[in-house]
């Protein structure tokens, strides 16, 4: 219940102030949305690897959670941001804003497939995991400055 609650109010929040954040913070939103995302796709894991029992109710809203962390997501490493506060975007993504954004269209897309078709059993959450994490994972080793 508490993964449901939480998910839920994360769609609803992201969906409300996005856009404001944004203008705000764009590191500091970034950040926060990509919190969010790990949180999802930790949901998903723990169903996948039976450390918490399946709940297609939070499986979907996860799959729900990544969708919305990704629409305009984008828009939130505007020229700038790329200095000035603790983060781990790579500078690639400045370089390359087509070869990122293209990144992010995939999981865009693969959420987008997911909702389509909810999640209704153990099997189709580790399906969903395995297409969300490639896509997640691929960002990450091309535009993502890991920390030690």
């Amino acid at each position: 219940m508490k993964h449901l609650l939480f998910a839920g109010t994360t769609i609803a929040l992201l969906t409300a102030t996005a856009a404001s954040w944004a203008a705000m913070d764009p590191i500091a939103t970034r950040q926060a949305v990509m919190k969010d995302n790990g949180a999802a796709i930790g949901t998903l894991a723990k169903m996948a690897k039976g450390e918490m029992d399946f709940d297609a109710t939070a499986a979907n809203l996860s799959v729900r959670v990544l969708y919305s962390g990704a629409a305009g997501f984008t828009s939130l490493f505007p020229a700038g941001s790329e200095t000035g506060g603790e983060t781990e975007a790579s500078p690639k993504i400045w370089e390359d804003m087509a070869g990122f954004e293209a990144k992010n269209d995939d999981l865009l897309n693969a959420a987008a497939s997911i909702k389509a078709t909810p999640i209704a059993d153990l099997d189709g959450v580790k399906a969903a995991l395995g297409a969300l994490g490639k896509t997640c994972q691929s960002c990450h080793e091309a535009y993502r400055i890991k920390k030690n």
